[in-house]
């Protein structure tokens, strides 16, 4: 698909259908997100791969009842890795870059998975401690929930801010 095309493509959905997501395009995706640029190439993020019904269950209660998180067939959740990046970089590393690389890396995913024809949403609304609790990951902070699937609906087209609200030239 053409870049501009495939972000026309992209919507935000929150309904799945249970057809299962091909190893094949899983495993592209994962390659994309490992792709992804990042501070000093440190990759200071993990993601977990989520694929458990329970798991699942406990993801949508930590992010406030989502419960289309449970619909979706995989779930990736990315992780700033602090530490990963405060080797290099000191505090700067830890509170900004290592954020900015798992959100680089959760972007190439969306990307990705709508390449592959598959449908995805950003989720930013969670209890933070409650879904680090979830995977044992209490030295990491979470930064992105990304339900993955075949969409169970047709996405609504939404409006976006003019380019002369967003951008301002400085000559």
């Amino acid at each position: 698909m053409e870049f501009f095309d495939l972000i026309q493509k992209r919507h935000s959905i929150r309904a799945y259908s249970s057809r299962h997501i091909e190893e094949m395009k899983l495993n592209r995706i994962m390659d994309a997100i490992s792709s992804a640029p990042s501070a000093g190439n440190l990759q200071a993020y993990e993601v977990f791969v989520v694929k458990s019904e329970a798991k699942k269950k406990a993801l949508a209660r930590a992010a406030f009842d989502q419960d289309f998180i449970i619909q979706a067939p995989v779930c990736l959740v990315f992780f700033a890795n602090p530490r990963r990046s405060s080797v290099r970089y000191g505090s700067r590393g830890e509170t900004l870059y290592s954020v900015q690389d798992a959100t680089i890396a959760a972007t190439f995913a969306m990307l990705a998975a709508v390449d592959l024809g598959l449908s995805t949403v950003w989720l930013g609304a969670f209890d933070d401690d409650e879904v680090a609790k979830i995977f044992g990951a209490e030295t990491l902070h979470p930064v992105a929930v990304l339900p993955i699937g075949y969409p169970a609906e047709e996405p609504e087209v939404t409006s976006r801010r003019a380019l002369e609200d967003v951008f301002h030239p400085v000559w």
